[in-house]
């Protein structure tokens, strides 16, 4: 997800732990009896928001095994910046992360080969193995969706529930009567749609993703050099109810940051927002947060294509990867690392435990994970009724996208439409020549 923190935290400090109780391939220290671990864990984290639980459970292994684990958080938006800055060190991360092909194309070489892993063996599916040819470069670890985010309660002010919402037009007719009764109601009906830098990212990537899946599904591929933009009025139609619609202005969203967004569907100032299943933890600490966890619900983008048939936007952009060039002693613990958080039952209630409960919040795709140790967030919970619904997922295809420069200058171009200084025309036109350029001189 990214693209998901709400605060630009700096660097975290390095935590640091020792201790002598040893863990595989620890040789005994003679003078004390005890074992020395052997290996140590330095891991990039990619999520500002999720900085103070790894500190945590890095305490915790560390305190447990003996064996060291660094974890340092990149600032919000400066992952890659900061990973090419680490790895050029001489203690480099031994696990970090990319987001899919795009990414891993950047650091194949430094991917270390997990397909005998333990932990490769453990995933529900191979659409979380990250491959370049044979070779595992990349294990996914969280399963994730985004979709409508909704508040039920005031959905029934407005005299609405889901069954009166199940295609585009429906959306589009709700939301406008909502807009039509704003001032009596006392809320908007969705967010702003931020087209902040911090924000941008849920329409030049999320929802951008939905244009592309339809087409990559028309043509039967997973990718495409040159794309028509064939959807992109079906696009253009979500993005202006969301800016139509919303709690500010056309003119101001410029302005908005995600958390300004994410703040205004807390304090119930609107009834809808497009995010992600980890948006509840942005959501419940807020101060004044009037949003209670039963009343959160999700609904798909209705993108007026199969909108019968269609479900969450389901898959994951984050993928992690051990450092070959390490040494063997740190790929191996690194290796036991991620062991243990996915089959120890400690490690694993760091995974599944909702934010409010001191955990990540993810809900991870690995076989080791019972019907028992799904994340226990409540957006988490809809996720996974809506994949068991029997509805189509949509898959992430945002991953696919030619570069970080082209969904940023997809960005800015939205925020001149919003602004009323570009038509969308121009904004298609340069979506489809930048593609191409980009994609063929790859």
């Amino acid at each position: 997800m990214r693209k998901k923190g709400l605060v630009a935290f700096g660097l975290a400090a390095v935590m640091t732990a020792s201790a002598l109780t040893g863990c595989g391939g620890a040789s005994d220290k003679k003078e004390s009896g005890k074992k020395e671990a052997k290996g140590t864990v330095y891991y990039l984290n990619f999520k500002p928001e999720a900085d103070a639980q790894w500190q945590e459970l890095a305490k915790l292994y560390t305190d447990k095994t003996g064996v060291k684990v660094n974890v340092v958080t990149a600032a919000a938006n400066q992952y890659e910046t900061t990973l090419k800055s680490e790895m050029g060190k001489s203690e480099a991360p031994t696990l970090f992360q990319v987001n899919g092909p795009v990414g891993l194309a950047s650091w194949k070489d430094y991917c270390y080969d997990l397909k005998d892993s333990d932990i490769a063996k453990q995933v529900t599916s191979d659409d979380f193995l990250l491959k370049d040819g044979d070779a595992v470069d990349g294990i996914g670890y969280a399963i994730e969706s985004y979709g409508i985010i909704y508040n039920k309660n005031l959905l029934k002010k407005a005299g609405y529930t889901q069954d009166d919402i199940k295609s585009f037009d429906d959306l589009k007719k709700v939301a406008e009567d909502i807009t039509k009764r704003s001032k009596d109601l006392g809320f908007s009906a969705f967010t702003s749609a931020g087209m902040d830098g911090s924000s941008d990212w849920r329409f030049k990537t999320h929802l951008a993703n939905l244009p592309i899946y339809y087409e990559y599904k028309d043509n039967k591929v997973s990718d495409m050099d040159k794309i028509e933009f064939k959807y992109a009025e079906n696009y253009k139609n979500i993005l202006d109810l969301y800016m139509d619609n919303s709690v500010s202005e056309k003119g101001l969203l410029g302005s908005v940051d995600v958390a300004t967004s994410m703040a205004e569907f807390a304090l119930g100032q609107c009834a809808m927002v497009q995010n992600g299943n980890w948006a509840w933890s942005q959501i419940s600490e807020v101060d004044g947060n009037t949003v209670k966890a039963e009343d959160i619900k999700f609904m798909p983008i209705y993108f007026g294509v199969d909108d019968e048939n269609e479900g969450l936007c389901t898959g994951t952009e984050n993928f992690w990867c051990i450092n070959s060039q390490a040494s063997k002693e740190d790929i191996q613990a690194t290796k036991d690392f991620l062991t243990w958080l996915t089959t120890d039952s400690e490690g694993k209630a760091y995974m599944y435990k909702s934010t409010d409960d001191g955990g990540l919040g993810n809900a991870a795709p690995f076989t080791t994970f019972g019907e028992d140790e799904r994340s226990s967030d409540p957006l988490a919970a809809e996720m996974y009724k809506w994949m068991e619904s029997g509805k189509t997922s949509v898959s992430w295809n945002f991953t696919t996208f030619p570069s970080q420069t082209f969904k940023d200058d997809f960005g800015a171009a939205l925020l001149e439409y919003a602004n009323g200084n570009m038509s969308f025309d121009k904004v298609e036109k340069q979506v489809v020549d930048e593609w191409a350029s980009e994609k063929g001189a790859n």
